[in-house]
């Protein structure tokens, strides 16, 4: 298994803090222990993106929004709209989730351009939340074409309200799906420092974590 130190995996981190109930003190104290230990990101619902933006601006954590969180179940145009504001507000990167209930029917046209009404409404990294516990194999490979069809950045597992997160083997199906440009996040029931290295080294380019303090306490330098 491949060896990385604590800042080498902190790049890799979207720190998550997407639980409804946190409150100002605790969304405070994500973001400047995600500071603190310089993680890529930090995840947050769309209506604390200035909150944490006003935290961590000037430094080298940037702020990742959710858009149609956690169902996917908005519209285009509102899903659109979230990410202009989001984005208004600091959001550099936004993480949206898929019109499940479509994919799940075969309207891939209406899956593709839900993606690309997102990725069309700010010039923000756009990682494609695809929920891997609602689909079948197939549909993973599937949806993950769609996701680069639509012009995004990453194909991501999973909003970590589902049943299941992330597997290595559901990270296979979407590697093998998208091109050397697209990339991979990881997100959802990851809880150990092995499985974190499971994912990077299986080609993850993002983890995405709400237990980074436990995670990173496995490593000493």
């Amino acid at each position: 298994m491949i060896k990385l130190t604590r800042k080498e995996i902190a790049r890799y981190i979207d720190h998550s803090l997407l639980k409804p109930n946190l409150t100002n003190k605790e969304i405070e104290d994500g973001c400047l222990y995600a500071k603190e230990i310089e993680a890529i990101t930090v995840c947050v619902n769309s209506n604390r993106v200035k909150f944490a933006y006003d935290l961590l601006k000037g430094s080298n954590t940037l702020i990742c929004s959710v858009v149609g969180f956690p169902l996917g179940a908005h519209t285009p145009f509102i899903k659109a709209k979230e990410t202009e504001e989001a984005y208004k507000y600091g959001a550099a990167e936004i993480d949206t989730v898929i019109d499940i209930g479509a994919m799940k029917s075969g309207d891939y046209d209406s899956v593709r351009n839900d993606i690309a009404e997102v990725v069309k409404a700010s010039p923000a990294i756009v990682k494609v939340i695809i929920e891997t516990a609602y689909l079948t194999d197939e549909e993973i490979t599937l949806v993950s074409k769609l996701t680069e069809e639509a012009g995004a950045h990453f194909v991501k597992t999973s909003t970590g309200f589902a049943p299941e997160g992330a597997t290595l083997k559901n990270i296979l199906l979407m590697k093998n799906a998208i091109s050397d440009k697209m990339m991979i996040k990881a997100a959802g029931g990851i809880a150990t420092l092995d499985f974190s290295l499971q994912l990077i080294e299986a080609g993850c380019h993002r983890i995405g974590i709400s237990k980074t303090k436990e995670i990173l306490a496995g490593i000493n330098e």
